[in-house]
């Protein structure tokens, strides 16, 4: 399954205003703690790679996200299980995994016309919006209805970010 995301810094406030007005359906608040792995075999940060332990309300996810497959998002190949975030943690480490960095968020889900929208704020940076569809077809098409659906709230595809959170966190902290 291939993640197409798009995210850009947005103010709050007017996008849940947008978003209501547009039908969207609220389907949560949830607070991450994403903590990121690198391998001893090769540096994700210069291959583009993630791999992360998501703990959400006691429960856990372990992430793998491949390298990008464009320069104008974030889209990837992207595979997740539910873990035992302790268990998993450890047996990274024993295997030589390292963590590279923790993100903290909270985020804010809705879904509206086949889309995941989640209003982001992470902890030490600014409030973001992500939008995301799985698709294994038909990438560019997705691509451009989310680019299409982020315009109709005025996010222009000029300002999208391909940069992660975990980069932005780490570079704040430079």
């Amino acid at each position: 399954m291939i993640e197409i995301e798009v995210k850009a810094q947005a103010s709050h406030r007017p996008l849940r205003e947008k978003l209501a007005a547009m039908g969207a359906k609220p389907e949560g608040i949830q607070q991450h703690l994403d903590t990121y792995y690198n391998s001893p075999m090769r540096d994700f940060a210069t291959t583009d790679e993630a791999l992360r332990i998501r703990s959400v309300n006691g429960k856990s996810v372990l992430t793998y996200k491949g390298k990008k497959l464009d320069s104008v998002s974030k889209t990837r190949p992207e595979f997740e299980t539910e873990v035992d975030g302790d268990s998993t943690r450890s047996i990274l480490i024993a295997l030589g995994f390292f963590e590279s960095g923790i993100v903290r968020k909270r985020r804010e889900i809705f879904s509206c016309q086949g889309m995941t929208i989640a209003l982001d704020s992470v902890e030490g940076l600014e409030e973001f919006i992500e939008v995301e569809k799985q698709a294994e077809t038909n990438i560019e098409e997705h691509r451009n209805q989310i680019f299409e659906f982020l315009e109709s709230l005025g996010i222009r595809k000029e300002d999208s970010i391909r940069t992660s959170y975990l980069e932005m966190v780490l570079e704040k902290k430079e």
